[in-house]
């Protein structure tokens, strides 16, 4: 049936953006956090390295 060809791509175009917004939200909130006590012993011990030259 011919009349229900826009229906068919309405709701194709709402399946692939529901899609697209589940991939950026879950891209966006999986990131891993670092402690910032971590982080300040990291850069402590990259400045206190002896340099033989």
């Amino acid at each position: 049936m011919p009349q229900m060809a826009p229906l068919m791509w309405f709701t194709l175009f709402i399946f692939f953006l529901m899609m697209f917004c589940f991939f950026n939200i879950m891209n966006y909130f999986s990131y891993i956090t670092f402690n910032k006590k971590e982080i300040n012993k990291k850069s402590l011990q990259k400045l206190t390295s002896n340099w033989k030259w």
